[in-house]
């Protein structure tokens, strides 16, 4: 735990002051950030819920979304060869630099990054760029508020760019019900769609666990929130699987000022929930890891001066 995270906790001031928005990211997959982001929703009520993991979402399988709208969202374009104006002379196969073009002179689309070379050198004028749908945003409804979500096809790119998509849909949502607060269920990592989900948010709330894998991506996610002046907060789920590890989170944060906002256990009636397709909150609302989940989000709610 030697290495050092300068942590800030300033906020960014966007165009909605009044609007809170907190994002729960991970670093990495697998640490019940979703979970824990579900319940949230339920205890918070009637706030506005983004599912900005577009390429693997599943907020859905817990909160059970109805969906109102759906809207088109193209990605890259694509090369699409004229076949009729086409003389077969090869200069677009030679100056592809993505060996999208084979030797029949077909567009490999896994391989075609849209960058219109082979648009430009084409004698015959054969070749065009054509929009793709890469996905669909959403528009749903819960029993605990309207929630903006996402479904990236697969291969397709452009991740960043249909996070920013739900963000802005959950935004205009939040104006027209009149919501003061946005929930954000970020993707794992500190990729470009993560940077999509915090950017501009009041507060970044990171799911860890007491392994090696999670104290390394814990690091990595709170230097992103750094870089971008997000209160930082952490929540420890599983604690108690190694409280060696946990004791080294709560004295790293302590170190560093970052809040430690929860420590949630171990419990199996976690995952017996999930299979129900239930958040724990409404499996077990009595259960010890159903209160801690509350407790955190109380804390957080308390970070953000929303009490």
């Amino acid at each position: 735990m030697e290495k050092k995270v300068p942590v800030t906790h300033g906020r960014h001031k966007g165009a909605y002051e009044k609007m809170k928005q907190i994002t729960v990211l991970s670093g990495k997959g697998g640490t019940g950030k979703t979970t824990i982001t579900a319940s949230f929703a339920v205890l918070a009520h009637d706030i506005v819920i983004a599912d900005c993991d577009v390429d693997a979402p599943d907020l859905h399988m817990l909160l059970h979304p109805q969906i109102m709208k759906t809207q088109e969202f193209k990605g890259p374009k694509l090369a699409v060869i004229d076949r009729t104006k086409c003389t077969e002379c090869g200069l677009c196969q030679n100056s592809c630099r993505f060996d999208a073009i084979n030797d029949s002179l077909q567009i490999d689309p896994f391989s075609c990054e849209g960058c219109g070379v082979c648009v430009i050198v084409c004698p015959e004028e054969a070749i065009s760029l054509q929009e793709r749908i890469s996905g669909y945003a959403f528009t749903s409804k819960t029993k605990y508020g309207i929630m903006s979500h996402a479904r990236l096809d697969p291969g397709e790119a452009n991740s960043g760019k249909l996070v920013t998509l739900v963000r802005y849909n959950a935004r205009q949502i939040a104006e027209e019900e009149n919501s003061d607060l946005i929930l954000i269920d970020g993707p794992p990592g500190i990729g470009c769609p993560v940077i999509a989900s915090v950017t501009g948010v009041d507060a970044g709330l990171v799911v860890t666990e007491p392994t090696m894998s999670g104290i390394h991506d814990l690091y990595r996610a709170l230097q992103l929130l750094n870089h971008f002046n997000i209160l930082p907060l952490v929540c420890i789920n599983k604690y108690d699987i190694n409280r060696k590890n946990t004791e080294k989170i709560v004295n790293f944060c302590e170190k560093n000022k970052v809040e430690v906002a929860g420590k949630i256990p171990f419990d199996p009636i976690m995952t017996e929930a999930m299979v129900a397709g239930k958040t724990i909150v409404e499996h077990s609302p009595e259960n010890m890891v159903s209160r801690e989940i509350e407790t955190t989000w109380k804390r957080v709610l308390s970070a953000l001066n929303r009490e």
